[in-house]
Formats: C-alpha cells, structure tokens, sequence
C-alpha cells in the first residue's frame, strides 16, 4: 500500500532531507546536501524567492516505510517573465518502485490542476543558483556540489510517466596542463592594457578589507544576474538571495581561483572556482562539524578536483577579451595549488559562448543532465 502525505513542520523536513542521505548512504558517487542549505531553501524566512513562489512537499510510504519524495514549486515569478504556465518539481527521490513515483507526481498534478498549470517541468528549484536537472549520463562518475546525483532508473521511472525532453545540461572535465600558455598570457595583458582592466588581489582583501570585498562579491551577483536572464529557467534574484550566495562563496573560496576583473573601481566580470566538496560532504552526511571537519580542512590544503561555480560579463564589456584574463588568472591558481582537474559544471547544451571556453584545453563530456516535461491533463467538465 503507497501513501502520500504533505508535510510542512520541521520534523517532517527533517525527514524530507535525511532521506536522500540515506537512499545514497553507500554510493560512492553521491554528494548529500547539508541540512542547514536545505532548511535554509525550504524557509520562507531565508529564502526570498518566496516573495514570488509557492511550495510543497511530500513523502511517500509504501507498507509503512519511507520510500520517496518530491517537492513542488509554483514560481510565479519565472511563469510571468517567459509568460508560462508551469509548475516545478525538485527535490524528486525515490526507491526503484513506478507505482511510488507515479503516486508522488499524481499529487503535483492534482496541485497543477486546481492552480491552472499547463506543464510539470523539473527537476529545477527556485533559481539558477541552486542544484538542476536529472542525471541522465555519467551515473559512474562523481557529482559536485551544484549537482543532483540520481540513480538510472529515474530515467526509466520518467519515461513511463510520459516525460519529455525539455533541455539538457552538460557537464564537461577538464584536465589541468603543466603551465600557463605564453600566447595565452600575452593575449590577457595586452587585453588589460587596451581595455584598463586590472584583475583584484582578492587574498589582500579577504585579509585586510573583506566589507570591501563583499561588495565586489555582491557586484559579480550582479553581473550573473543580468548575464545568465536569458537562459531556461533563470529568474531575477533578490538582495537577500545574493547575499545567501555571498556566504557559500566565502565558505570555499581559495583567493586564487578567484578572478574579478575591474574597471573604474568595479567589477566588469568574473570567474569563481572551488575545491571539491564532495569527499567532505559524503563524510558528514548532511553536516560538516564535527563529523567532516577534517575532511574539510584537507579539501582546501591538497585540491585535486576544483568545481566551477560560475563566470560572467557585463553586456558592456562582454566580447573584449576580459574571460581570457578570467582563464589565465585561475589556471595560474589551479596550477599553483597542484590541481589535476576541474569540473565545469551544468552547462545549457546550447551555450556554445561557454563551451567554447575549453576547446583549447583537454576536456570531455562526462555527464548529462535534463529538465523533463510532463504535460497537465485539461480539467474534465
């Protein structure tokens, strides 16, 4: 017998999260969220995307036993800025059992339903900052922290309730040479000389201004904010969801896989890379003091594997060479701090501008992942 239940209190979340841990307890390739992340998204009090979105989240029981979960979110504000009728779901876990899954959808559709939603899109969360799309390739290789891991039979549960394709991600590796390029290194100063850019010592102001650095860090939220509108599924973000932002990038920034370029005193782009967080967050299982505290410390003295969190350019400066400068500056870093590869992340398979960004390095296409559609059944009269 399957049950689906709407929880809301802080047990019942409680409970919403710890069942991912422990679904991929013993798969070496997961990498769990922290609770205080996930508390901090499910809050209306936190996150501010709740000034313009709804949610709900449900539990499955099957025989009495915790077998899956789903969320749903109503973002009014993406529907209205691409002029949609859609509905959310992120959060999607499940035992290897159809009818428990189709059990969990059937609650979004009733929810798509009565709000007069047209598509059930996912898994996509409420913004652009936050962990998107099934892994559909790649389940042997190891997520970051921006990604989902999902076993294969997600894509089977999927298929059977009739999804679609919506868009895909891909997410590329690189491996890291021995040294910067000289051609490279010309081409980036004589950028800087031509444009007056200069690229900020980020390891001084972390240790001498860091109120001053937080504004630069707030201007490159900025500047991902207006650079990444375009893209599916994107949405406008708050002062206050930037700044949530603001304090991941200070919980694992290494100044030098920093880059912020400037200009007149402000940030006309940017690049942040961080160390892989995935042996640590394995090891604490939602938490990271006491459990994972060493694990920790270690993943920022010997970086193997750094994560790309993101890269962008104001539309004014944007084609005048400033990501060559954000390129050559954190490869210097990552070569310094003995780093062997980087994971470039989800990218929109149709964003060539990035992906363009690695065709003169060693790379490969190592995973795929994809937003699914499912179409809401017309209201019967």
């Amino acid at each position: 017998m399957i049950t689906v239940k709407q929880i809301s209190s802080r047990r019942g979340k409680k409970k919403f999260f710890k069942f991912l841990i422990d679904l991929y307890k013993d798969n070496p390739y997961a990498c769990p969220n922290l609770y205080m992340d996930e508390f901090g998204e499910f809050n209306p009090k936190i996150n501010d995307a709740f000034r313009f979105a709804d949610c709900k989240m449900f539990l499955a029981y099957k025989d009495g036993k915790l077998a899956g979960r789903i969320a749903g979110i109503w973002h009014r504000g993406a529907n209205e800025k691409f002029g949609l009728k859609q509905l959310r779901f992120t959060r999607f876990d499940v035992i290897d059992d159809f009818e428990v899954t189709k059990a969990l959808f059937d609650e979004l559709f009733k929810w798509a339903e009565e709000l007069g939603m047209e598509e059930i899109i996912g898994p996509i969360s409420f913004s652009d900052l936050n962990e998107e799309g099934m892994l559909i390739e790649g389940f042997d290789k190891p997520s970051t922290y921006i990604e989902i891991y999902n076993h294969p039979y997600y894509v089977e549960h999927m298929e059977k309730l009739g999804a679609y394709k919506v868009v895909d991600w891909n997410c590329f590796r690189l491996t890291m040479p021995d040294k910067v390029d000289e051609k490279l290194q010309r081409l980036s100063d004589k950028i800087a000389a031509k444009n007056g850019y200069t690229i900020l010592d980020v390891r001084y102001y972390l240790k001498h201004d860091k109120k001053k650095l937080s504004e630069y860090i707030m201007q490159c939220l900025d500047i991902l904010d207006e650079a990444y509108s375009p893209l599916y599924g994107t949405s406008p973000l708050s002062e206050k969801q930037k700044r949530r932002e603001m304090k991941v990038i200070y919980q694992a920034l290494i100044p030098e896989f920093a880059a912020l370029i400037m200009k007149d005193d402000k940030v006309i782009a940017y690049g942040f890379l961080i160390p892989s967080m995935n042996k640590v967050l394995q090891k604490g299982r939602g938490h990271v003091i006491p459990r994972a505290l060493k694990e920790y410390i270690n993943a920022f003295k010997n970086v193997e594997v750094a994560d790309m969190m993101s890269i962008g350019i104001t539309k004014e400066h944007n084609n005048k060479g400033a990501v060559a400068m954000i390129v050559t500056h954190c490869l210097k870093g990552l070569i310094q701090h003995n780093v062997k590869f980087v994971e470039g992340g989800p990218q929109l398979e149709n964003n060539r501008h990035i992906q363009n960004l690695w065709k003169n390095y060693e790379h490969e296409l190592v995973k795929r992942r994809r937003c699914w559609g499912l179409k809401v059944p017309p209201k019967e009269n």
